[in-house]
């Protein structure tokens, strides 16, 4: 009698193993920003706002993704054109190749995060410097700069962000699961948590709720709109057009 109790409790075990409630782990919420380095409302969001999901939790229920292209063009000649200048396309590919080469969120996120700290300060010309901040080796991503390799990179974003429907308006655009947060974005946390169907972290606490019209602040005044003068200067994708780091 005592093994066919056994037998029992192990099937039964076995069956809620299977069942939807004891699943592996909940599907993870998408957050993806679509910026560029030296718009200073992007610079700000990723410092002061987007931080924040590494030390309160919330990364554990997200899946992020950062595409740095924002205002960008592509020429016919396949030269890039940057909102905001020369330095702004290389620190777009600097970061893509920090993205591509550092896969680890925790990684790529910890020298991005340095880097736009730096350009808040006016500091960007010193962003060689978050190698060593962030501790990571500066060399996968100083050879995927200096290959052209991180152009090639910055193509795949530029057709990406392109591809967005509703196309973007501005950045940061902030999307959740497929949806863009327009200028919602500072609420980001709540549209994650309000997402996400497992259960929450203690940062949701206060945040799962619906997103009212009460609860959005406009922020249609710190963003940066392609309408605004873009810079002449195009980073050209050539070798011999570019300088080369060491």
């Amino acid at each position: 009698m005592a093994s066919l109790h056994l037998l029992f409790a192990i099937s039964l075990l076995s069956l809620l193993s299977l069942s939807p409630s004891h699943a592996s782990a909940t599907k993870r919420v998408s957050l993806s920003l679509y910026y560029e380095t030296l718009c200073p409302y992007c610079s700000n969001f990723i410092v002061n706002h987007l931080s924040r999901i590494f030390s309160n939790g919330l990364v554990s229920i997200v899946d992020l993704d950062l595409v740095p292209y924002g205002n960008a063009r592509v020429s016919s000649d396949g030269s890039f054109i940057c909102q905001h200048g020369a330095n702004e396309c290389l620190l777009n590919v600097i970061e893509a190749c920090a993205i591509k080469e550092w896969p680890d969120v925790q990684e790529h996120f910890r020298f991005i995060h340095c880097v736009e700290n730096l350009i808040l300060g006016q500091k960007e010309n010193e962003w060689q410097s978050c190698f060593q901040v962030a501790g990571l080796s500066s060399e996968a991503v100083v050879d995927c700069y200096n290959s052209g390799y991180g152009w090639q990179l910055e193509l795949q974003y530029a057709a990406e962000t392109d591809a967005l429907r509703p196309p973007h308006q501005y950045v940061p655009w902030v999307v959740v699961d497929g949806k863009p947060l327009y200028e919602d974005y500072m609420n980001f946390e709540a549209h994650i948590c309000g997402a996400y169907d497992g259960k929450l972290p203690k940062a949701c606490k206060g945040h799962r709720q619906s997103i009212s019209q009460e609860m959005k602040a406009s922020r249609g005044d710190q963003v940066c709109l392609p309408s605004e003068t873009i810079s002449s200067f195009a980073a050209r994708k050539s070798k011999k057009k570019r300088n080369k780091f060491t």
